[in-house]
């Protein structure tokens, strides 16, 4: 009857935290725009999604589209056809406008809208990326530009030349670009890029790397002895180090379609390996290592969104790789905190906490799988 009770408990409880965490995201991604510099004008070309721009949304500090009061209004233009969306952006687009920076001394400029170009993506549950371009006159005087816009558009990477002298910035909630000169390009200085990459890093997993906080706690619920969690994490991080650089230098492409499905069977592995035994083994070392060169694929589709700047490419790298790994300790440091150290030695502690709390990462990571393989 215990045993049945037990069984019972552990579903109940897994269902209910699963099905609120198991929700389709729709992750708030950077907009990108190349600016080139001439004499008497700049030419902006920007890659970036329009229907949160349309819709009026505030994505300043936001994560999830879903997590929105506009959500549902961003759900209906997401359904709308390319040619009528792209109208509402025109008729939208002194607005939209206006919160976007564009500045020579003291000289404010206006933004001209050119072309709009909508990719088509049938499926409804991915992002529909569009390129605008728009142009703006420079005054006389030879200033460099500065650029950005307003916070509530969300994240913005503005890039500037190419090769080794190329600028990246990634500015967010409403910070401004090094100012552009019309010959040659900005400068980001070394410690300031470092620290943006390191952020960039520990962003993807607190708050917006569900997915990885999810197996990052599979290996801590497998064990609470420090030489178990320390094999697991520093294998993990070796394996996502190397694919993560591997696919940054575009010697190993894999789709995201392959990708992010088995990130998410990785998950339900771990946790059934956690509900059957908790012995560490050399083949839970192999595996959390061929799981974390999944991982590291997935991490390598963030830059590939933002870019590295490659003047700094090295230390880029480095930095946004530091940065994830000072997030995984985060997020096994506020496990310990929560519940390691109150319940850790309790004997009831595996069948009651670390089981149950591997089945519902199990069943989430189930959903994710079959959902994305599916959609």
């Amino acid at each position: 009857m215990m045993v049945v009770t037990r069984v019972a408990w552990v579903c109940l409880v897994s269902m209910l935290f699963a099905w609120p965490l198991a929700s389709q995201a729709h992750e708030v991604r950077p907009a990108v725009a190349t600016v080139t510099l001439g004499a008497t004008a700049a030419e902006v070309e920007m890659r970036l999604t329009l229907e949160p721009l349309v819709a009026g949304m505030d994505l300043n500090g936001l994560d999830d589209i879903n997590n929105s009061p506009l959500a549902g209004e961003h759900d209906r233009l997401r359904a709308l056809d390319p040619a009528t969306l792209e109208a509402l952006f025109r008729e939208n687009w002194p607005r939209i406008a206006s919160g976007l920076v564009m500045r020579a001394g003291d000289t404010t400029l206006g933004p001209a809208l050119r072309d709009v170009v909508i990719t088509p993506e049938p499926d409804l549950e991915l992002p529909r990326d569009a390129t605008l371009t728009f142009r703006a006159d420079l005054p006389a005087d030879d200033t460099p530009l500065v650029m950005g816009w307003a916070s509530e558009y969300g994240p913005l990477v503005i890039r500037q030349g190419d090769g080794a002298d190329a600028y990246t910035a990634f500015l967010d909630q409403g910070t401004l670009s090094d100012p552009m000169p019309r010959d040659g390009t900005a400068r980001l200085g070394a410690t300031a890029a470092f620290v943006a990459y390191l952020v960039i890093g520990f962003e993807h997993i607190i708050p917006k790397g569900l997915d990885h906080i999810l197996f990052v706690l599979g290996l801590f619920f497998f064990s609470l002895a420090i030489r178990p969690l320390l094999i697991q994490v520093t294998t993990f991080t070796l394996a996502h180090t190397i694919t993560l650089a591997m696919a940054t230098l575009g010697i190993v492409t894999v789709p995201a379609s392959v990708v992010e499905p088995l990130i998410a069977a990785s998950i339900v592995y771990i946790a059934v390996e956690n509900v059957i035994g908790s012995a560490m083994t050399w083949r839970r070392i192999a595996v959390v290592f061929a799981f974390g060169l999944l991982h590291g694929l997935g991490f390598a589709s963030v830059l590939g969104d933002i870019g590295l700047d490659p003047a700094r490419f090295i230390s880029g790298l480095i930095a946004f790789n530091i940065g994830v790994e000072i997030g995984q300790l985060a997020v096994i440091a506020i496990a310990f905190l929560a519940v390691g150290i109150w319940f850790g030695k309790k004997t009831w502690y595996r069948p009651y906490v670390a089981v149950p709390a591997s089945v519902v990462i199990g069943l989430v990571g189930a959903y994710w799988a079959i959902e994305r393989v599916l959609v």
